[in-house]
C-alpha cells in the first residue's frame, strides 16, 4: 500500500487527500518509512523530522474533517534543500560552519509551500554552499543516485533530486546558480525548473552568487512542477530582485500542445564534448518534437565559448563576498583555539569550510582584489552581456524555446572527478550559459521508480 501511495503524482495525491480517499497521516507515514529505509543507502537527508511531520499530518486531517482547506498542497509531505530558513530549525547549507545555525524566520518560498498546506519532512543534503555539480559533501556525507548508488545524483540540489526520484516524497525546493536544479533533475530522471530571475523570492535562501541564484523546484511530472511553481512564485517586497508581475496559470496551459512552437537548436551546444549517447538521446527528443508539430531551427550563440570563464569569475567573486560573513564572530561556528583574532578567523574558516568552498573563495577573492577587479570581474560582466545579447537576438528572430543537453555526459561515479576540479566544472558547461532572464528546465523522467 505504501508503494502505491508514493508512486502517485503530487497533483493526484493532493486531490486524494482533499477528497478523503487518503489521509495525510497515511501518506506521511509512507514517506517516513521509505525515508528511513533509504537514508543509509542514499544519504538524502541532513535532518528528518518524522515526529513533527506526523503531528502536522494529524492537524491537516483534523482541519479537513472540519471543512478547512489550507491550500492546493494540503497534507502533502515534501522535503527541501537544506538552504532555506525554517523558523526554529537548523539550516546547514551543507556546511560544518553552519551546523548549529537556527533560523529565526521562514524563507518566503518555503513559507508559501507551508501556507499552501504542505507537510515539512526535513532538510535535504546538498553540495556545501551549493558549490558543486556532483553531490559530494565532506561534512554530511555524499549523496547517492537512487538508480545506482555508486553514481552521483548531481548537484548542488542533490538531496532533492535523489529523494524525489526515489519516491520518498512528491517534490521539493532546490536552488540553481549554474545548473543546481537542472543537473540533479537530469541525472536522477525527474523534472526540474529554474524559473526566470525575479519570478520567485530569494528571501531566506542562503546566498551563493547573488546575481545568479534562483529558487527552483523538482518534482515527478511537469504538472507537479507547475503546481509547485504556481505556489512559490510571485512578488515579495522583502527581496529587492523580486519582480512585481502577475503569475500565469501554468497548470491551465499544460494541455495547449506544442505544434506552433519554434524550437531553436544551438549548434555550439553539440560539439565534441557531448557524449555519443547524450547526443543520440537529444536527437530522439528533437525528432519527437518535430513529430508533434514543432518547427526545428538551427541557431547560433557565438559567444558561448566565453561563458565558462565569465561564469566562474562572476560566481566565485560573489561567493567570496557572500561567505565573508562566516568568520566565527558574526555568523557560523567559531574555533576557540586561536591565540589572536586573526588566528581565530583563519582556524574557523579553515576548519569550517570544505575544499571546494575554499577553492572558490580564494578564486573569487583574487578576482575582486584591488587592481584586478576591472580585469576579471568587470570584464566578465561585459562578457555576460554579450552572451545575453546572443540569446536575445535568437528570441527576437522568432525562436520560442531553445533545446540543449543538460550535461555533456551521463551521471558518473562518485569520486571520479573530485581531484580534477576543471572536469567537474565542465559538467555545468551547458546549464550556466543560460542568462538569468530565462526559464530553464530538465525533463527526462524514466518510466519506472528506483
Amino acid at each position: 500500500m505504501s508503494a502505491d501511495i508514493l508512486n502517485a503524482s503530487l497533483v493526484d495525491t493532493a486531490e486524494a487527500i482533499r477528497s478523503k480517499k487518503l489521509s495525510s497521516v497515511e501518506v506521511v507515514r509512507a514517506s517516513i518509512a521509505r525515508a528511513e529505509t533509504l537514508q543509509p543507502v542514499l544519504n538524502c537527508f541532513t535532518q528528518l523530522l518524522a515526529e513533527e511531520a506526523l503531528e502536522e499530518a494529524e492537524r491537516a486531517d483534523a482541519e479537513l474533517a472540519r471543512g478547512d482547506l489550507r491550500g492546493p498542497l494540503h497534507g502533502v509531505p515534501m522535503a527541501h534543500k537544506d538552504m532555506y530558513y525554517r523558523a526554529g530549525k537548523r539550516t546547514t547549507c551543507g556546511s560544518k560552519i553552519r551546523k548549529d545555525y537556527i533560523a529565526d524566520s521562514d524563507s518566503t518560498a518555503l513559507k508559501r509551500l507551508l501556507d499552501a498546506g504542505s507537510i515539512y519532512l526535513g532538510g535535504l543534503n546538498m553540495a556545501e554552499f551549493a558549490t558543486g555539480p556532483t553531490g559530494h559533501n565532506a561534512h554530511w556525507g555524499d549523496n547517492h543516485n537512487p538508480w545506482n548508488p555508486d553514481y552521483i545524483a548531481g548537484g548542488s540540489s542533490s538531496g532533492t533530486g535523489s529523494s524525489v526520484a526515489a519516491r520518498i516524497h512528491f517534490g521539493g525546493l532546490g536552488s540553481d546558480t549554474g545548473g543546481s536544479v537542472r543537473q540533479p533533475a537530469s541525472f536522477c530522471g525527474v523534472v526540474g525548473v529554474k524559473p526566470t530571475y525575479g519570478r520567485v523570492s530569494r528571501y531566506g535562501l542562503v546566498a551563493f552568487a547573488s546575481s545568479l541564484d534562483q529558487v527552483g523546484v523538482l518534482a515527478h511530472t511537469v504538472a507537479d512542477a507547475a503546481a509547485l511553481l504556481e505556489v512559490v512564485a510571485g512578488h515579495d517586497p522583502r527581496d529587492s530582485t523580486s519582480v512585481d508581475v502577475r503569475v500565469p496559470d501554468l497548470s491551465e496551459r499544460l494541455g495547449e500542445g506544442v505544434d506552433k512552437l519554434v524550437v531553436g537548436v544551438p549548434r555550439e551546444y553539440f560539439g565534441e564534448a557531448v557524449e555519443p549517447g547524450v547526443r543520440t538521446r537529444c536527437t530522439v527528443a528533437v525528432d519527437a518534437l518535430r513529430a508533434m508539430g514543432c518547427t526545428i531551427r538551427d541557431v547560433s550563440l557565438p559567444h558561448t565559448r566565453y561563458a565558462l570563464p565569465a561564469y566562474y569569475v562572476i560566481a566565485t567573486g560573489e561567493v567570496s563576498s557572500n561567505l565573508a560573513r562566516f568568520d566565527g564572530v558574526r555568523f557560523g561556528v567559531r574555533d576557540e583555539d586561536g591565540a589572536s583574532l586573526e588566528e581565530m578567523y583563519g582556524r574557523t574558516r579553515t576548519l569550517g569550510f570544505g575544499r571546494e568552498v575554499k577553492r572558490r573563495i580564494l578564486l573569487g577573492t583574487y578576482a575582486l582584489t584591488a587592481g584586478y577587479y576591472d580585469q576579471y570581474y568587470g570584464r566578465a560582466q561585459k562578457v555576460r552581456s554579450l552572451v545575453a545579447a546572443d540569446f536575445g537576438k535568437v528570441f527576437r528572430e522568432g525562436v520560442d524555446v531553445l533545446f540543449t543537453p543538460t550535461s555533456p555526459t551521463v551521471a558518473f561515479r562518485l569520486g571520479e572527478r573530485i581531484e580534477d576540479p576543471l572536469q567537474m566544472y565542465l559538467a555545468d558547461i551547458f546549464t550556466f550559459r543560460f542568462t538569468n532572464r530565462l526559464i530553464d528546465f530538465a525533463c527526462i523522467p524514466p518510466t519506472d521508480s528506483p
